[in-house]
């Protein structure tokens, strides 16, 4: 029987499920090493294809016969051939269906909060460690930093019977391309950014906005100006019971400010935003933001990524117990890990100053996000 492709949903599937998977990775290892399928309970082999193009007799003892064994390259074509090949030696075995592009651009929806005013999706978009949302009100839907796949969140609006009216970017991001502006030409809806991140395209300053109103949704902007990770990072306070933090506070770390080459004047706004801004807010308030670095770690129990505003604090000691010269030193060598692949193109993207097409975006995205200083204890 020859094997079969295995898509990225069921992958995931698997993931969450704590099953035994073992992965064949046919990648260079230069790019395994830099990015690969993340889990528990998951198994990795290594081996280039360029490696076995003479044959797989050299690794089928190194492959077990009591896990799920998945082959994966960068596109399908070459881990659907050396899982023939492997399935001719005897195994049983599957290739993951569009290989690492289809992993990265993968997006799982799974709701996270409601009550009679508003339902909230969080999108998952598990190759990248990028979030997305869909806030739910009425007639009406927010989308809160957007992944370029806008057809996904068009389609999940019409099978909710709303309209996206309002799209909100919490900053200019820079690993991965916003799906903001294309959205605001789709469906016609307000798309919000701060004018200090220098955007070229069409779109509504925060900075002109104290709160964004409709429905039974009210989003406070202005009182979480959040600057740190950029100069105009923004959080958003959603009826007083959501924080979308943006980059600004993951579940396990913090936004890193060192990307616009002003490390120590841009950590000193961000010990300002988590010490004296943050600090305001109560600790039973659910963060959701934009990004997250481990799954394994950050995933709850109810199978989203997202946390009390309180354990955050609880569980990040940067966030409670520095003095600012403290934090800005810990921030600024923090700051030598490295930077987000092709970066400068994706920001120049998102600015408006640079056009590309799909498959140069695709190929731009590749790879992890690197957004955050990591601090849990």
């Amino acid at each position: 029987m020859a094997p079969k492709p295995i898509t990225s949903a069921e992958v995931l599937d698997r993931v969450l499920k704590k099953g035994n998977i073992f992965i064949l990775d046919v990648r260079n290892e230069s790019d395994f090493n830099d990015w690969k399928i993340e889990g528990s309970n998951i198994e990795h082999l290594n081996v280039p294809y360029f490696d076995l193009i003479d044959g797989v007799g050299n690794i089928v003892d190194r492959i077990p016969s009591d896990n799920e064994i998945i082959v994966v390259c960068a596109k399908e074509g070459s881990s659907k051939m050396v899982a023939e090949m492997l399935d001719e030696e005897g195994l049983d075995v599957m290739y993951l269906k569009g290989g690492m592009k289809a992993w990265s651009e993968y997006l799982y929806r799974i709701e996270v909060y409601r009550d009679e005013e508003i339902k909230v999706y969080q999108y998952i978009r598990v190759g990248k460690g990028c979030l997305s949302y869909m806030v739910v009100s009425g007639e009406d839907a927010l989308i809160v930093d957007p992944s370029r796949f806008v057809d996904k969140y068009i389609q999940d609006a019409e099978k909710e019977n709303v309209k996206i009216t309002h799209v909100v970017d919490s900053h200019l991001h820079a690993d991965h391309i916003s799906g903001g502006p294309e959205l605001r030409e789709k469906t016609g809806a307000k798309y919000y950014l701060m004018k200090s991140e220098g955007a070229k395209y069409e779109h509504e300053a925060l900075e002109e906005h104290e709160t964004i109103e409709f429905a039974k949704i009210k989003l406070e902007v202005i009182a979480l100006k959040t600057p740190g990770h950029t100069p105009g990072s923004v959080s958003f306070f959603v009826n007083d019971k959501l924080l979308f933090s943006g980059d600004t506070i993951f579940v396990s770390g913090i936004g890193r400010p060192d990307l616009g080459g002003k490390v120590r004047e841009w950590a000193r706004d961000l010990y300002d935003t988590i010490y004296n801004k943050v600090s305001q807010i109560a600790d039973d308030v659910l963060v959701l933001p934009a990004h997250y670095a481990d799954f394994d770690h950050e995933i709850n129990e109810n199978g989203y990524i997202g946390e009390t505003l309180g354990e955050i604090r609880r569980q990040n000691e940067i966030m409670v117990s520095k003095n600012e010269d403290d934090f800005i030193e810990y921030i600024a060598g923090s700051a030598k890990s490295e930077t987000p692949p092709n970066f400068e193109d994706i920001v120049a993207i998102n600015r408006g100053e640079l056009e590309v097409s799909p498959e140069k975006e695709t190929e731009l995205e590749i790879g992890p996000n690197r957004c955050a200083v990591h601090h849990t204890s």
